[in-house]
């Protein structure tokens, strides 16, 4: 039996349907794959192929986090509407660079469309910021037209080389560097680390660069037990300038100075400049010591960029030894002393050095003059120094002990040692069962305390104190 034309007809609209049928079921399975929707968010928002997007970028600083987060929603904040954020899942996206993982994406759905990461970020020393980890978000240009801004933030794994970026998707590169910029000038403008009292240093994983947020010490000129004249010295050098830097600017004045505290362990080089960290409470500051001197660099360029500010590098004469930077092939010192070169003359930075072997870095300093113009020894005090320092350090006890005798006895030793006798006092009337809110502090219990430091069984501990 033949096929007749009416069976034509039908074997040809059932054949249509089934065409139809299965290009729906296509665009049904194109609308829930995430992968799918996650490039056609993106194209569908800028209005080109996804051959036509370019891409620019800015990576800061691992600790620039909060700073670029900020820059992020200021800009959104200026382009208006209800920012639309999202996400990208996957394995390894951590180690993926965003056009790879697009790429990706596209060619064969190894990454879809997720929810945004967040992080928790420092942003002082008692307050946290909420901040974006890795996220994507629809915007516009300065100009108007249609952008995609990706923020991700540091990934631990990836050591040292962690970064912050800032990534923006555009069919215009013009449009997309517009906006870059603008996010890093919004990000500078709400700088969480402005103001703020910073340490360089290392974690324990893989060896990442930290910038950690310290506590302003808050003391008082009573406080500082110097002897006479040389406080009043170090501030009008110190203070003075930043108390007068606009018009030491307009006269044609420099303003970066350098001070350098020398005297030996415990006599109160620390304790100097954190008085100075009070006084200039507006000021930046950075601190660098021990293993993070080898951030001196970046320390310098912050400061620079934090300005006024305050770079605090203790016990120097440790980067004056033979010590190189890794790949650098020169001192430490050296290093040191070409960042306080290249901070122009007219940046409101101080330099605060503080070592106890001046001889380390004599020469050094001698030979490039004008990197520190005020060095200042902080000696052991003298006998009434001595006398300052009990009567500072029993504020919170009743001291009624006659302090002559240890006072003559105690010639030579430092503000470190007078501490540690008055703290073994102390404990000694607490083990006799002192009570009471403020303890009596007496002969017996000071000069216990003196002999027992006197002690030949304690000289490591006497040369530990500074004495």
């Amino acid at each position: 039996m033949g096929i007749t034309g009416e069976d034509r007809k039908l074997a040809r609209g059932l054949a249509g349907d089934l065409r139809k049928l299965v290009q729906t079921a296509a665009l049904v399975v194109d609308e829930d794959n995430p992968a799918e929707e996650l490039i056609s968010r993106i194209t569908g928002h800028l209005g080109v192929g996804f051959r036509q997007i370019v891409l620019v970028g800015q990576d800061f600083p691992p600790w620039e986090h909060a700073n670029v987060h900020r820059g992020v929603e200021a800009y959104l904040a200026e382009r208006g509407g209800e920012p639309e954020w999202f996400g990208v899942t996957g394995a390894n996206r951590g180690h993926e660079e965003l056009t790879g993982m697009l790429s990706s994406a596209r060619r064969d759905g190894a990454f879809e469309l997720g929810a945004v990461d967040m992080a928790t970020v420092a942003i002082g020393p008692e307050a946290t910021e909420e901040v974006v980890q890795f996220g994507l978000v629809l915007t516009t240009a300065p100009d108007g037209g249609p952008v995609v801004v990706a923020l991700r933030g540091p990934n631990p794994q990836h050591g040292p080389a962690a970064l912050s970026k800032v990534e923006v998707l555009a069919g215009d590169r013009a449009a997309a560097g517009a906006a870059r910029d603008r996010i890093e000038q919004l990000a500078r403008e709400h700088d969480v680390l402005r103001g703020q009292v910073l340490a360089f240093g290392s974690s324990e994983y893989r060896g990442n660069e930290l910038l950690t947020f310290l506590p302003r010490p808050a003391l008082t000129a009573e406080q500082v037990v110097l002897p006479e004249g040389v406080l009043p010295a170090i501030e009008d050098h110190i203070v003075g300038i930043a108390e007068h830097a606009d018009r030491l600017r307009a006269a044609g004045q420099h303003l970066k100075r350098g001070l350098l505290l020398h005297g030996p362990p415990g006599t109160g080089k620390t304790h100097t400049v954190r008085y100075l960290l009070s006084r200039l409470s507006g000021s930046t500051v950075i601190i660098l010591t021990g293993a993070a001197m080898r951030f001196i660099s970046k320390a310098a360029e912050l400061a620079r960029r934090l300005q006024p500010s305050i770079l605090v590098v203790e016990d120097v004469d440790l980067v004056a030894e033979d010590r190189t930077m890794p790949g650098a092939g020169g001192s430490l010192l050296f290093t040191l002393l070409d960042a306080m070169d290249g901070i122009g003359a007219d940046a409101d930075v101080t330099f605060v050095l503080t070592t106890n072997r001046p001889e380390a870095l004599e020469a050094a300093l001698r030979d490039r003059p004008g990197r520190v113009d005020l060095a200042v020894e902080i000696p052991r005090p003298d006998a009434e120094g001595r006398r300052k320092l009990f009567e500072l350090y029993a504020r919170e006890v009743e001291l009624v002990a006659d302090l002559e005798p240890v006072i003559a006895e105690t010639e030579g030793v430092t503000a470190s040692y007078v501490k540690e006798l008055l703290r073994r006092a102390v404990l000694h009337e607490m083990r006799d069962g002192a009570d009471g809110e403020r303890i009596r502090v007496g002969d017996k219990a000071l000069t216990t305390a003196l002999r027992g430091m006197q002690e030949s069984r304690n000289s490591l501990t006497r040369s530990l104190l500074g004495s």
